[in-house]
């Protein structure tokens, strides 16, 4: 395609040459320019209006587009035709060929107003024009109308769009000339029910954060939330110890009927407002409940019929708590007996009307039984019922308290059996060793030496052992026992009357004294400082010590005291962690524990690096003290618990020497009420409360 550019050269007007697109002149030399004929008659007229329509009268603004250049076709890069005859609407400068002085090009005069006339011309009159297209030459063909747009430059096509993006790539560049685009608010759909339209699985989630009585309350609500708040699925795990005092048997009942099939886990432990007999009212609980493994009725009213009915629904059960039923007797271990054969936990302790008889069945049936509980059981003398017990050896606790038949017998053939091979050297039955964890034998008042004696080698993982109130026992029973547990970590002899010190120095001196975490010597009288000093040096991870009305003294308390700050040093924690409970001590009854070793316990508690505290139980006359005291220090206040222990302490002094004869009595009278007084303020946390306690009297205790 042609074009005709205008070129302002430096040299004077001249010939017009030719000049290729490459800067050379084309061959030919100069171009011919033949004048064209002259028209006549109509051609003529044509050409006289063609050169009117150029007058600035005929100028229009708003004119619709021209025909010759259409929109919507692919552009042009001309915005005025050099040649426009056939236009109607645009300016039209006649033919280029009719002037005889324009050298084959347009000399028509442009009509728009702001057109510079002669005197102001955009173009030098000396301007050369120069043709890009060599075809120009040699032909008089007409004069393109307009340039095309190059193809990659036209609309609608991938490279348009690259190249328009790289010309614009410098206007992008300056962040602040972006154009803001804003974006349109999302609206807010009308009448949008968030729970109805919520998926049920996840508001089932959300309420299983909920508590039970929460639950029941956001039953209230609507009928949505009945149905999803008795849903079973929130109802899998049932235990009613902790709320079934505020929950009617109505909505109890409604609970256990309507997430029957979900439940695994029904404890209903003190339950007294459900109904006695679930034969006829409650006949949907006992249908709806079939798929029980832990199964607790502690305490509860209800009838001999009802249970069996529930025994015989469930067959998966693994716990079953039945203890406190008077009404239970041996049938029911029948049932269980036969229809729960994976039974594993067994509780029918305080059943009056339940005997070895029924535990029998049970013991022949469930073959996987592990825990076994039977306090206050009559008839465990038993040889048949222990030598059972003794040939599975799947038990792992027994619990035994208060069954006063248990005797010396008893124990030798739930150990080691019937006639065992005896080992001529140490004089022990040659037996497997026996699982048992946990052995209570609690209140068995004729267990003696005799008896205890065959634990000692036989239950090598024994970790908690109760003997409490076996007042027959001796020290000779203990020291073979504490040898052969290393793992051994509670231990209870309350009320042991015949236990010596000897006993505390060899379980200071056995293995399992690193283990050892809780141990209960109340009331054995004999005992004092030279066993407990040991225990207290030996024993590292003890967390309880019951030492009410022995003979220990304030030296135990201070080698506690002196314990926890090797602890403290041994295992650190954080500087910014609140102290935790390390230690419980009982010294209540305990007549020679003054005030002096509870305040070496208080200022223990008080030191600046302390990470475990001793918690205290003493006098009554010094435990409101004492638990201000912990107060103050779990919460961080070390100065104002320092404080009170000042002021407690001049308070004591004070008090003693009131009560010495001689000069001064009445001085001495004065500064006591003055102690109480302050140690009143301090206590109470206001002066006013303080010296109203005070003149009520209520420091005379203190």
């Amino acid at each position: 395609m042609s074009q005709v550019i205008y070129d302002e050269m430096t040299e004077s007007p001249g010939t017009l040459t030719p000049i290729s697109t490459h800067g050379t002149a084309l061959p030919g030399g100069p171009l011919p320019f033949e004048q064209p004929p002259k028209l006549k008659g109509r051609r003529r007229l044509l050409q006289s209006l063609q050169r009117m329509s150029s007058t600035q009268s005929l100028a229009s603004i708003r004119r619709a587009p021209p025909t010759s250049y259409p929109g919507g076709s692919k552009g042009s890069m001309s915005c005025v035709s050099l040649s426009s005859s056939n236009s109607r609407h645009c300016h039209s400068y006649g033919n280029s060929y009719s002037s005889t002085q324009s050298g084959a090009f347009s000399t028509a005069p442009t009509s728009i107003a702001s057109t510079p006339g002669p005197e102001n011309q955009i173009f030098d009159s000396g301007t050369r024009l120069r043709c890009l297209d060599s075809e120009l030459a040699g032909h008089a063909s007409p004069v393109p109308k307009s340039v095309a747009l190059p193809a990659d430059m036209r609309a609608g096509t991938k490279e348009a769009m690259s190249a328009v993006t790289s010309g614009m790539a410098g206007v992008f560049e300056d962040y602040f000339s972006k154009p803001i685009v804003r974006v349109k608010e999302l609206r807010k759909r009308k009448n949008f029910n968030f729970w109805g339209e919520m998926p049920q699985e996840l508001a089932m989630h959300i309420l299983q954060f909920l508590r039970p009585k929460e639950i029941v309350k956001c039953s209230a609500v609507s009928r949505k939330w009945h149905k999803l708040c008795f849903d079973g699925q929130l109802w899998s795990n049932l235990d009613t110890q902790e709320y079934y005092k505020h929950i009617p048997a109505a909505s109890l009942t409604k609970i256990i009927e309507k997430a029957g099939p979900f439940v695994r886990d029904l404890n209903l432990r003190g339950c007294v407002q459900m109904p006695e007999s679930w034969g006829k009212d409650g006949q949907n609980i006992t249908d709806a409940c079939r798929n029980l493994e832990y199964f607790s009725l502690q305490g509860c009213r209800i009838d001999r019929s009802s249970v069996h009915y529930f025994l015989l629904r469930n067959p998966r059960l693994m716990h079953v708590n039945l203890s406190g039923m008077k009404g239970l007797s041996n049938s029911a271990l029948k049932i269980i007996g036969q229809n729960c054969p994976q039974l594993e936990h067994l509780n029918i302790s305080w059943c009056p009307n339940v005997d070895s008889r029924g535990l029998m069945r049970v013991v022949q049936s469930c073959s996987r039984i592990k825990d076994l509980r039977a306090g206050e059981v009559k008839g465990f003398n038993d040889q048949a019922l222990l030598l059972e017990l003794f040939n599975r050896n799947t038990l792992e606790s027994l619990f035994l308290d208060h069954c006063v038949e248990f005797d010396d017998e008893a124990l030798q053939v739930l150990i080691q059996g019937v006639d065992p091979e005896i080992d001529p050297l140490t004089e022990r039955a040659v037996v497997p060793p026996r699982n048992f964890r946990h052995l209570d034998l609690s209140r068995c008042s004729q267990l003696t030496d005799k008896g205890v004696k065959c634990l000692a080698g036989n239950v090598p993982s024994l970790c908690g052992l109760q003997l409490s109130f076996c007042e027959e026992l001796t020290d000779d029973a203990l020291a073979g026992i504490f040898e052969s547990t290393p793992h051994m970590t509670h231990l209870n002899l309350e009320e042991v009357d015949h236990l010596s010190n000897s006993t505390l120095q060899n379980l200071a001196q056995s293995p399992c004294a690193p283990k050892l975490q809780h141990l209960n010597i109340s009331f054995c009288e004999n005992l004092g400082d030279s066993g407990m000093l040991q225990v207290m040096k030996s024993c590292r991870k003890l967390h309880t010590v019951f030492m009410d009305n022995t003979r220990v003294s304030d030296l135990v308390l201070t080698e506690a005291a002196a314990q926890i700050r090797i602890r403290d040093r041994i295992n650190p924690l954080a500087t910014n962690s609140p102290p935790t409970v390390g230690l419980h001590l009982v010294v209540y009854d305990c007549q020679n524990v003054t005030w002096t070793g509870v305040r070496e316990i208080l200022s223990r508690n008080t030191e600046p690096s302390r990470q475990e505290v001793i918690s205290l139980k003493c006098f009554y006359g010094y435990q409101d003290t004492v638990n201000e005291h912990m107060k103050r220090v779990l919460r961080g206040d070390a100065k104002a618990a320092s404080r009170l222990e000042r002021k407690w302490a001049e308070y004591m002094v004070a008090s003693e020497e009131a009560g010495a004869q001689g000069a001064g009595a009445r001085r001495r009278r004065r500064r006591l009420r003055e102690a109480a007084m302050v140690h009143a303020d301090e206590e109470e946390g206001g002066p006013r409360n303080g010296r109203r306690r005070a003149r009520s009297g209520g420091c005379a205790v203190m």
